[in-house]
């Protein structure tokens, strides 16, 4: 995996598809310069398996170690030159900033008559696709050039345009602030996940009310009421109310489907909103609708509304794998969602450097648990492991307490009792240290301590108890957490009825 800050060029050189590598060579070779030395270096990095630059300079005949630094960034300049012109189709937002620099050059050139008739088309089409901060940049520049000369462009031009300027900002006022306060709630629950006691939730409720209250929500344009969307989801999912998170998921996704046009212009915004609500469909048990959005999910990746690129394949993917995954996991078919297993793991390595660590965290859980569910206890130990020795315990703190609780229960099933021993102690001092042991872990770790102390003929009733003092915890506010990561009643039902996990979890959904 590329991960050297030097390598950033290899990196983005190896992200190009075959129609982008033939894009770059006729754009760099339009003057006939076959021969140049940066080009020489597009493709010594184009086919070499890892960056080496000792031994790119061997490669490459003319370059100096001294010349590679410049050459390098001359390359990466080049390339990014040539992927704006066969984006530029593709993509509003380059569109508008080509037309500002059209305007600008006009502008310069004493164009000024010219330069308003650009900026003018330029602006409506940013309000079309409601780009607010691009068409207040335009007028800002319309203001400049009204300011310093005398184009008799429009009667009263400098009324209307102050006016545009103040229903210009107040959008912006309210989408930033509210964009703001999505990003903030994302990164709590990035962090810490969902809240864990009546301090957790009183505060995160506060924080959320004095945000929204001071923000005005009756008049707001498109991406206002995707941002209010939003920032109730990821509030509702941080303060567990799965019910609420649904039903604005459901909003979120909706915004979308009746605007077709912005579905186009921003489908990683409408995937990532169809994976809130597959995930609240998931905790709610709803799987007949849960099935029904993973087929309008896959019905979209295959027929994309814009052209696909590679950020909309990554998130595509994503979201894809973790629905799958989460099926098998309500209907209990662990066995057959083990085979997901080395084509997700595939996918991950080719996505290695798109996909960022939180993500692959919960991959590694998932994939773990369905060993769990399935039996294979040694394979979910494993899988465990990379999230326990994973370096910064900080990046999903929730996954990582319960990995180590998840890995405790699998040890005990492989019959390891030293090593649950000495492991419950290390479990202990890092659920304290992480503030995040609560009544669930507390009774399975004692559980678990006082198990080998128990005669044969005890057991069962030792099971039997813990699973209705665990449903009786369940009833209990901001106790339904540790339910959601591991479903530790049908593990402890396992036991009882002496069946497998995943029995006993398909009994129940049939039952359902």
């Amino acid at each position: 995996m590329a991960n050297q800050p030097n390598d950033h060029l290899y990196q983005l050189i190896k992200s190009l598809t075959k129609a982008e590598k033939r894009g770059f060579k006729i754009y760099a070779t339009r003057s006939g310069n076959e021969s140049a030395k940066f080009i020489k270096l597009f493709d010594a990095l184009d086919k070499a398996s890892s960056y080496d630059e000792t031994a790119i300079i061997k490669k490459v005949n003319g370059i100096h170690k001294r010349q590679l630094s410049n050459l390098k960034a001359h390359l990466y300049k080049q390339i990014l030159t040539s992927l704006r012109l066969i984006n530029i189709n593709h993509n509003i937002d380059i569109q508008l900033r080509e037309q500002l620099d059209y305007a600008r050059i006009l502008y310069n050139k004493g164009l000024y008559q010219q330069s308003l008739k650009i900026l003018e088309k330029t602006k409506e089409v940013a309000t079309q696709h409601y780009r607010a901060t691009l068409r207040y940049e335009v007028l800002v520049f319309e203001k400049i050039i009204e300011s310093q000369y005398i184009t008799r462009s429009l009667k009263n031009r400098a009324d209307e345009l102050i006016g545009e300027t103040r229903v210009t900002l107040n959008s912006m006022t309210e989408y930033t602030a509210l964009s703001n306060l999505a990003l903030r709630l994302y990164g709590i629950y990035i962090k810490a996940g969902h809240v864990r006691n009546k301090e957790d939730f009183e505060n995160i409720s506060s924080f959320f009310s004095e945000s929204i209250n001071s923000i005005n929500v009756s008049e707001l344009d498109f991406f206002g009421k995707h941002y209010l969307n939003v920032s109730h989801a990821w509030y509702s999912l941080i303060v567990q109310d799965f019910l609420l998170q649904y039903r604005h998921a459901t909003k979120w996704v909706e915004l979308f489907r009746k605007n077709p046009e912005m579905l186009a212009l921003e489908p990683i915004w409408y995937l990532k909103g169809m994976h809130v609500l597959l995930e609240a469909l998931f905790v709610l048990g709803h799987a007949e609708k849960h099935s029904r959005e993973i087929e309008k999910l896959d019905e979209f990746l295959a027929n994309p509304p814009s052209r696909i690129d590679e950020n909309l394949e990554t998130v595509g993917f994503i979201y894809s794998y973790t629905s799958k995954i989460n099926v098998h996991f309500i209907d209990g078919s662990f066995t057959e969602g083990v085979q997901l297993v080395p084509e997700l793991l595939k996918k991950l390595d080719k996505f290695a450097d798109q996909v960022d660590p939180h993500r692959i965290l919960i991959f590694y859980y998932k994939i773990a648990c369905l060993y769990f569910g399935a039996g294979n206890n040694e394979q979910s130990i494993h899988f465990l492991n990379k999230i326990i020795n994973y370096p910064d315990s900080r990046l999903r703190e929730d996954i990582h307490c319960f990995a180590r609780i998840l890995n405790l229960i699998a040890h005990f099933e492989m019959g390891n009792q030293t090593l649950v021993d000495y492991q419950i102690r290390s479990v202990y001092r890092f659920l304290r240290k992480m503030n995040d042991l609560n009544l669930v872990q507390q009774e399975i770790l004692n559980f678990i301590q006082n198990l080998g102390n128990l005669k044969q003929d005890q057991t069962k009733e030792a099971f039997l108890n813990l699973r209705n003092r665990l449903l009786e915890i369940n009833k209990m506010p901001y106790q339904k957490r540790p339910f959601l990561y591991l479903d530790i009643v049908s593990w402890l039902e396992s036991k009882i009825y002496e069946k497998s996990v995943q029995e006993i979890i398909k009994g129940k959904f049939r039952s359902r």
